[in-house]
């Protein structure tokens, strides 16, 4: 079956709907609006009946099973909605859901299963393989930083509105990595504003700065060598309470991959080997990595490494110095000169 980008759903779906779908990612409004719109068909093709199952704690697999082998109510087609929070099925449930996917059959039930983000190894089990092989699957990740305008873009054409690039530079860095909020402060636009180009103070008026800040975004402004926002997420993190040491130990494990990388490839080697060493498999941190790499020399990034060193000390209070003040210093290591 095949595996859609979520633009793809919408057409998909104008034909007759598929006996399985799975849907996953980092980024629940999208997984939901796309779980809204298999369900909204379903309605529409004739399938009134819907059963959730959710894969909690007490959660017994014998239900997925009874609720497939079932016939509905009045004896029609069902829509089973059955949702896994953790990602992480058990050895019951990969085995329940490999049954389920070798049952299924065209025109009979529909079965959508939604489940988070995963990682590494749930993508290489057998139960996912297996439904990838059955299942219509769509991955849904928030858009990174640099097309966030263009995803806001987007949204605001749905309610007939539209705003200049400064406009939509200044919600994407509001509403950064919180797009549960960016689509609230859309909404929000549509409701005080009618149809039109909306100004960059109108703009500036309503949206508030509901911006979630995480260190792996962190982590990741500090490889593409972003100095604004890195100082903006080391403010944020810092307001929001976050522990030093987990902000250090997050990037000095990737300065150390950088300096090992820049080594293998001074030497001719393949800083991929390195990438693979240190099990590092997400493809944007991978990316970013392989960029900084061939950006940086072993002298910076050795310094890199005893400045880390040093934060660490400052830390544990065997060194003087401002830890947060370091922590930025560090992250602006990493970016281009010139």
């Amino acid at each position: 079956m095949p595996v859609l980008r979520p633009e793809q759903l919408g057409a998909h779906l104008e034909a007759r709907l598929s006996p399985l779908y799975m849907l996953h990612g980092n980024a629940p409004l999208l997984v939901e609006e796309a779980a809204d719109a298999i369900r909204a068909t379903a309605r529409q093709q004739g399938i009134s009946e819907r059963e959730i199952l959710i894969s909690a704690q007490g959660f017994k697999w014998q239900q997925l099973a009874a609720a497939s082998g079932n016939m509905s109510l009045f004896g029609d087609r069902k829509l089973i909605d059955l949702r896994i929070p953790s990602g992480k099925p058990g050895r019951d449930g990969a085995e329940a859901l490999i049954r389920l996917a070798d049952t299924l059959e065209a025109g009979g039930d529909v079965v959508l299963i939604t489940l988070p983000e995963l990682d590494w190894a749930s993508r290489k089990a057998a139960w996912f393989a297996t439904l990838g092989k059955r299942a219509v699957t769509i991955e849904l990740v928030t858009p990174p930083r640099e097309q966030l305008p263009g995803w806001i873009a987007s949204r605001l054409a749905r309610q007939q509105q539209s705003a200049p690039a400064d406009a939509l530079a200044f919600i994407a860095e509001h509403v950064e990595g919180n797009l549960l909020a960016a689509h609230q402060e859309i909404a929000k636009l549509g409701l005080l504003h009618p149809s039109g180009t909306l100004t960059l103070d109108q703009v500036r008026d309503a949206v508030l700065n509901v911006a979630r800040y995480d260190v792996e975004t962190l982590r990741l402004a500090m490889l593409e060598g972003e100095p604004g926002r890195c100082a903006r997420l080391l403010a944020g993190l810092r307001g929001e309470g976050e522990a030093p040491p987990f902000i250090l130990w997050t990037l000095a494990s990737d300065v150390r991959v950088l300096a090992r990388m820049r080594g293998a490839l001074d030497l001719g080697q393949a800083a991929a080997d390195v990438l693979k060493a240190e099990r590092v498999f997400e493809p944007r941190r991978r990316r970013a990595l392989e960029r900084a790499a061939k950006r940086l020399d072993s002298r910076r990034l050795s310094a890199a490494v005893r400045h880390a060193a040093r934060i660490d000390r400052i830390a544990k209070g065997l060194a003087c110095g401002e830890v947060w003040d370091e922590l930025l210093q560090l992250a602006l290591r990493l970016r281009p000169r010139g």
